[in-house]
């Protein structure tokens, strides 16, 4: 906790063990006035939508906030807040349905760790974009409820987030959906091939080192503020691509994170061993477009580690580009075709060959989510180089707690 809090952070309440959740025939018993309810978040810009889900919470119980420190955001977002750690947690303690508010005694996503393990409430709530596995095993393995929200608005106001509030929050992500890894020359070298990137609208705060292009975002930024300018797309995504990666830049971005974010729609780029590639194909067909909204679920597994480095023990062989660019190749005809089973075998052949490449891109944790969605998806892969970020599935039925995307349209 940072320093001079001492007089905003009122003390933190302990539970006698006889409080604390025995087993769930005990909790199904207990009336929602005795329970206790824990939220996590950052809440920085409070806005309705984080009333309404506060609200919500505490409809199960007593509620309980941990509020993420400025330096949990930092790290989490790449940004400085807009409100401080000091006046976030004034305004979360000043809601009249809030039981105690503190700021997390942790970092990273999982800040709130400690807190849980003290606090041991019955149920611990989330809302859709919140949620990641890590949160729900650490319940299950606690044994407290785990209760995940729609984002919903309250009765007669619009839908807010602090990303649709955030003016400096307007630029797009991108997706990388097969070929990652062949904008290095080290890898398109050896063969040839196209990277397909879909650029996304904002919808989501997505967290830094997520695999989300979030590193080039922030540099889009300092070079045009809050949008992307006018202009010519690929020459302003070879524009930031150059500011991103300035003379003497040790570990060069691939030129695919600023084409997916500056080129609307879903772009080819195919790679002859240099960094830009030699060809841009773009499409922006609202049948294709709305074909790969409504096929791809991401499920959150939290950013990367700090010390991640995909490029360590690398296994880089021609065998291995090959089939990295073919699945590219396949992917894209997959969805010109508008072919869901062929999409989500391509991107699933184009996560092998990534693997294969860069071992290092998996654990054992991100392999076990994997098996879950084995059979009863058509395919998956990792956004961006991996370690973390999220899991890209392909399947024709909606994913309980996966993330939606909204493919962005027009160059405005």
């Amino acid at each position: 906790m940072s320093q001079g809090l001492d007089s905003v952070v009122l003390p933190r309440q302990d539970f006698p063990m006889d409080q604390v959740q025995a087993s769930s025939k005990d909790q199904s018993e207990a009336s929602p006035s005795s329970q206790t309810v824990f939220v996590s978040g950052c809440f920085d810009m409070l806005h309705s939508g984080h009333v309404a889900f506060l609200q919500t919470a505490a409809s199960y119980g007593k509620l309980h906030v941990a509020v993420g420190s400025d330096a949990t955001i930092h790290g989490l977002k790449g940004r400085s807040t807009i409100c401080s750690e000091a006046e976030r947690l004034y305004m979360i303690r000043a809601l009249g349905c809030v039981s105690d508010a503190f700021i997390s005694a942790g970092r990273g996503v999982l800040d709130f760790v400690e807190d849980l393990q003290r606090l041991r409430p019955d149920r611990f709530v989330v809302n859709a974009d919140g949620h990641n596995f890590q949160k729900e095993q650490l319940c299950k393995d606690l044994g407290i409820e785990y209760t995940v929200l729609p984002r919903e608005p309250s009765a007669g106001l619009p839908g807010r987030s602090t990303t649709s509030l955030r003016q400096i929050d307007a630029l797009p992500y991108r997706i990388d959906l097969a070929g990652g890894w062949l904008d290095q020359p080290a890898v398109s070298s050896m063969y040839p091939g196209p990277v397909l990137t879909v650029s996304i609208e904002p919808t989501v705060n997505f967290n830094h080192r997520s695999g989300m292009a979030t590193s080039t975002r922030n540099r889009a930024r300092e070079l045009w503020g809050p949008r992307i300018p006018p202009g010519d797309p690929e020459h302003l995504a070879k524009l930031l691509f150059a500011y991103d990666n300035p003379p003497g830049t040790s570990e060069v971005s691939g030129s695919q994170d600023a084409i997916g974010i500056v080129l609307p729609g879903l772009a080819y780029s195919y790679y002859e061993g240099d960094y830009w590639p030699t060809r841009i194909v773009r499409n922006l067909n609202d049948n294709v477009l709305s074909f790969l909204e409504q096929s791809l679920y991401l499920v959150p597994l939290g950013p990367r580690e700090d010390s991640y480095r995909a490029i360590e023990n690398q296994q880089l062989t021609v065998g291995a580009a090959k089939a990295l660019s073919e699945a590219a190749h396949n992917c894209w005809q997959a969805i010109l075709s508008k072919n869901r089973q062929a999409l989500g075998q391509a991107m699933r052949q184009s996560f092998e060959a990534q693997v294969e490449l860069f071992p290092n891109m998996v654990n054992s944790a991100i392999m076990n989510l994997i098996e879950r969605y084995r059979h009863s998806t058509a395919g998956w892969k990792l956004s961006g180089a991996g370690g973390g970020g999220y899991l890209i599935l392909v399947s024709d039925q909606p994913i309980d707690r996966a993330i939606q995307v909204q493919i962005r349209r027009s160059d405005a």
